[in-house]
Formats: C-alpha cells, sequence, structure tokens
C-alpha cells in the first residue's frame, strides 16, 4: 500500500464510565451515567463505519473492557483495533511508578482477557505523560503511542530524558524507537461538543465542529503527502444524534477524496518502514533534538 497518500485515522476513545470516574473522580450517579450511553453509542458508530468499510482504532481503558466485555469483543470482530487506554482512564502524570506501572498492567490485562490479544498502540488517558512514560512504553513494548502534540500530520519519534526549567536552556534528551501519532485538542470532539458544570462549555454548534476539522482535514490533504489525519472521538459524545449525522457528513466528504482509511497500527507500522529512525533522525535535527546548542 501506498506511502504516499494521506491516511485518515479515524479513532475512538470508548471510556465508558470510567472518564467520570478516574478522571472527574465523580461520586454523582447521573454522571457517571454519562459513560453508559458510550456503550449506546458504540454500536450505531460500528454500524456508520462499516457502511464506509472503515477499520478504525478503539482506545479502551481496562475498566471499560470489564464492564462492556461483549462490545469490546464485537470491536475486534469487526476489524478494529484496540489500543490501551489505561486502567481507570487516570493520568500517568498522577502516579509514581510504582503506580503507573500498576495502571500498565491491570489495562493490559484486562484487554488481553477480553480480546484475547496484547494491544501494540497506546493513548494516554486526558493525553497526560509523566516524565517515566515513554520509558515505560518501550519497556512494556509498545509500537507507538498517540497522546503528544509535537507534529499536527506527520509521525516522529519521540524522545525520553528531556529536562527543563525557569532559568536554563531546554534540554533535549536521546531519540527512542516508539512511534507519536500526533493529536490536538482542536481534533477531538469532547471540548466542542461535551458540557461538563464548571468545567467545559462544549455544546458547539455540529456546523461550527464541522468546519474546523474539514479545514484541517483539507490543508493535510494538500500540504501532508504522507501524513497523517488523527481524529480523536468519544462514542459518548459524537453517538448523540446532530454529532452522528455531522460525522456521516465527513466521512462522505473524506471517502470522496484519494485517502487511505486506516487503523493506527497499520499506519506506524508503513510510516517506520519508509522512515527508519537514522534516516529520520538527520532529516529532522530540529524535531530530534540534536541541533540545539549545548550550554
Amino acid at each position: 500500500m501506498t506511502v504516499s497518500k494521506l491516511t485518515c485515522c479515524i479513532t475512538l476513545d470508548f471510556d465508558g464510565m470510567s472518564s467520570w470516574i478516574g478522571s472527574a473522580k465523580s461520586q454523582n450517579p447521573s454522571t457517571i451515567s454519562r459513560g453508559q450511553f458510550g456503550a449506546v453509542a458504540v454500536p450505531r458508530i460500528l454500524k456508520l463505519l462499516n457502511r464506509f468499510s472503515i477499520h478504525s482504532s478503539f482506545a479502551v481503558p481496562g475498566h471499560t473492557a470489564y464492564a462492556y466485555p461483549n462490545i469490546v469483543a464485537d470491536i475486534c470482530e469487526q476489524g478494529h483495533e484496540i489500543v490501551h487506554h489505561g486502567w481507570v482512564h487516570e493520568s500517568p502524570a498522577d502516579f509514581d511508578e510504582s503506580g503507573e506501572r500498576h495502571n500498565l498492567d491491570e489495562g493490559l490485562r484486562a484487554l488481553e482477557r477480553i480480546t484475547g490479544t496484547r494491544p501494540r498502540g497506546y493513548r494516554s488517558p486526558s493525553w497526560g505523560f509523566s516524565k517515566r512514560t515513554v520509558d515505560l512504553l518501550i519497556e512494556y513494548g509498545f509500537d507507538y503511542d498517540s497522546s503528544c502534540m509535537g507534529h499536527d500530520h506527520y509521525p516522529y519519534y519521540l524522545r525520553s530524558g528531556d529536562l527543563w526549567s525557569l532559568d536554563a536552556a531546554y534540554q533535549f534528551g536521546h531519540l527512542t524507537n516508539l512511534i507519536e501519532l500526533p493529536v490536538t485538542w482542536g481534533l477531538d470532539d469532547f471540548p466542542v461538543s461535551d458540557h461538563v458544570p464548571g468545567f467545559n462549555q462544549g455544546l458547539y454548534a455540529p456546523s461550527a465542529i464541522e468546519e474546523i476539522w474539514r479545514g484541517d482535514f483539507e490543508y493535510a490533504l494538500a500540504n501532508s503527502s504522507g501524513g497523517v489525519f488523527v481524529l480523536t472521538l468519544h462514542p459518548q459524545t459524537i453517538g448523540r444524534g446532530n454529532r452522528m449525522l455531522m460525522l456521516e457528513r465527513l466521512l462522505t466528504h473524506f471517502s470522496a477524496q484519494d485517502v487511505i482509511f486506516d487503523t493506527m497500527h497499520n499506519y506506524a507500522l508503513r510510516w517506520k518502514a519508509a522512515n527508519p529512525r537514522a534516516a529520520w533522525e538527520k532529516a529532522n535535527p530540529d524535531l530530534a533534538g540534536t541541533s540545539s546548542t549545548r550550554l
């Protein structure tokens, strides 16, 4: 398959109740029930993806896999990728090394038990990293991550060991073999759609969201040959009627262009084969961190 075309990765974070338990730390049954709607939405999303013959990547916390094993199994049976998304949607930055390892282990154990396979990709809940996360992902054998924002439509190799402070120059660490498929809050449905009292206004008109996402897609299509357009959706958000109609319009438009739809893992493997780390580092010294002045 050619790597000269733009690849579209339509990714779904199926958080279930875990985002309201692990991230929001809610004790309100009404709030937590918002995650339950994700289980209602996934079947209708799968039906829509099937209409367009799209294989997607579903980021799933272990907690959600245990809560909805039949739905997660159905996602797999329809050919979609399962991505590690924490244990109960907790940010790694909130834990020490032991706690971060525990959450990686529990998430892996749940996903392997429900799906029968070990996920090859990782997406951090709330896109939070600790300073040790990259090293742990490498140790655990992940091929790629999709949590960082150092590019828009091109992957890059992640660094480990960067150091920063208010009174010294930025110090770049060493380049690793872990591939980053970059994300952005601007291509995430939650900030613009979901309302969280006192935290996030959301509730943008679908037409406004569609304009933003189409603009980024059109730019990527025209300027990012061989790149990747990563759209991050949440079933409990995108699964509402007006958002589903918007998503259908977008997929119709995307499908009419000369692009590839694929899972993040498939794309990451193709990109790595075409961009060996040594060659990529030489061609991208600023992103690799090798061009900075050492003090």
